[in-house]
């Protein structure tokens, strides 16, 4: 992996303790937006990991199968993920 691992991992950690406050605001019956504001902040938060790790693949991966003989299978591979992370 050619990201930064050690933003993404802090990103990672902040996102698994997140979750864990999430199961307890279930476990205490919390109210519903409260949760679901948690969740959507979870979510944005493994959004920016992921972006983080499509910028450094297409910047390192996909740039060094370009310069290969047939970049077209990395090209392929980085547009679907492209395209799972708009959905």
């Amino acid at each position: 992996m050619k990201a930064d691992k050690a933003s993404i991992a802090r990103k990672l950690k902040i996102a698994r303790g997140q979750l864990d406050g999430i199961l307890r605001m279930i476990e205490e019956d919390r109210y519903c937006v409260e949760i679901s504001t948690q969740l959507s902040a979870t979510e944005a938060l493994l959004k920016k990991a992921n972006q983080e790790i499509m910028r450094a693949h297409i910047r390192g991966c996909v740039k060094e199968a370009m310069q290969s003989s047939d970049p077209t299978e990395k090209i392929e591979e980085a547009l679907r993920l492209l395209e799972k992370m708009a959905e």
